[in-house]
């Protein structure tokens, strides 16, 4: 075990989840002994980064960047880079570059085991994680090493509120605090005042969202009727964008209802339930209803805006989903579940490769068993228990994840090698 020592450690920061995270994590990591670093894309990453003499603004164009990049690299004697998601332009050509200087790259993800923990791996996440390519054979072997008991997963994530405050704050700075950085576009297609509109939107809007949230989950819940469920993702979100088959959330829409209509049996229903952090940009709902009603099934289909997805899933026959860290919870409840995308919880052992309409007419069962053992496997590595944006979730995380970041194995290696940390259990979701 490492003697979590940043001695000779240099650790440069690049964009981070909105909030102060990472202004936090780089404060810790600085006591261990560590030089820290981060580079600015915008006023947004400016406001959480509360230490002057560390920052340093990148105010040049996106062809600049590499050449600016390599030149910090060289300067600084960097040694680590750390950044949340691997697949916006500055992030991935950062890694590339890194990697081939033998720089230790530490990702941070929402966690796969969400709604209470969050992602770190070394080298790449989601469909770049070293998962990937990892068979459920493998994890069952390395966790002859650990006796850990796996918690179970809470019902809700605290976080919400706070994530979407955050962000609304953070393109606040970025729309009229953006002086400095005149060259600085955002790696989503959405103008910054749009986005900021529609995290403010959505704020105002949460108590007439909840309301109707209620009524929508009422109707199915004493509806009486058999349902399958279909896990919805954001439109611009990475996962989607970079790691499915698809380029429009309407595209999934449209194939799920079709294999809806000419697979299900004629009593069934079907149920939409949005992202947590829909925010508009994409008329889900009517798109949903046109689609419906084309395909002949209008009145067996049903729109539920964000809010707990266990309410749902309790009764669910099916799952469907692109590659959502929702599908997660649907594993863990036994419950049938087809994905389109890459997702890192798409072994055979659990995910069905039926056709969509033979899906939704008998769907085979996954193997609950080696779920489960993946699930411990997750929980004994990459997982951990925590949040990026509520108080207390960040001062839970930041008592593991620094002496993980200083650790020569990454949670992978560290686990097969009998080198991992004792990990915290979850003792309540509250």
């Amino acid at each position: 075990m490492s003697n979590a020592t940043g001695q000779t450690r240099s650790f440069l920061f690049l964009q981070g989840p909105h909030g102060p995270f990472f202004h936090r994590l780089g404060r810790m990591l600085r006591k261990t002994g560590a030089n820290v670093w981060r580079v600015g894309f915008n006023a947004g990453d400016r406001a959480f980064w509360f230490d002057s003499a560390t920052y340093l603004p990148f105010t040049g164009t996106a062809g600049d960047w590499p050449a600016h990049f390599a030149g910090i690299l060289s300067d600084k004697g960097v040694t680590d880079l750390v950044l949340y998601g691997d697949t916006r332009p500055v992030h991935a050509q950062a890694v590339t570059l890194a990697e081939a200087r033998g720089i230790t790259v530490h990702v941070f993800e929402e966690g796969y085991m969400r709604p209470y923990w969050v992602t770190y791996e070394r080298g790449g996440a989601n469909g770049h994680s070293r998962l990937m390519q990892m068979s459920v054979p493998q994890m069952q072997e390395a966790l002859k090493l650990s006796d850990m008991e796996a918690p179970l997963p809470p019902a809700h994530w605290g976080d919400m509120r706070h994530h979407i405050f955050y962000g609304a704050l953070y393109h606040w700075f970025v729309m009229f605090r953006n002086g400095d950085y005149r060259n600085f576009r955002p790696h989503r297609s959405v103008r910054v005042t749009t986005e900021f509109r529609l995290y403010v939107k959505r704020l105002l809007l949460m108590p007439l969202s909840a309301l109707d949230r209620i009524i929508a989950t009422a109707r199915i819940r004493f509806g009486g009727f058999p349902y399958h469920l279909a896990l919805l993702q954001l439109e611009h979100d990475s996962s989607f964008q970079m790691h499915s088959p698809f380029t429009t959330l309407p595209e999934f829409l449209e194939l799920v209802i079709d294999g809806f209509a000419r697979g299900a049996p004629g009593h069934h229903h079907l149920v939409f339930k949005a992202h947590p952090l829909e925010d508009g940009r994409v008329n889900v709902r009517r798109t949903i209803q046109q689609y419906a009603t084309r395909a002949g099934v209008r009145d067996r289909v049903h729109y539920v805006r964000g809010g707990k997805l266990a309410q749902l899933l309790n009764d669910a026959r099916t799952a469907v989903t692109v590659n959502s860290t929702a599908g997660q919870q649907v594993l863990w409840r036994g419950i049938p579940l087809r994905v389109f995308g890459d997702a890192v919880y798409a072994k055979p052992e659990f995910v069905s490769v039926q056709p969509l309409a033979e899906f939704f007419g008998s769907a085979s069962r996954p193997d609950n068993r080696a779920y489960k053992d993946y699930r411990r496997y997750l929980l004994e590595t990459s997982q951990l228990p925590g949040g990026f944006y509520s108080a207390r979730g960040r001062r839970q995380l930041l008592r593991q994840v620094v002496d993980m970041m200083l650790a020569p194995d990454d949670p992978y290696d560290a686990l097969l090698q009998g080198t991992a940390a004792p990990r915290q259990q979850l003792r309540s979701a509250g």
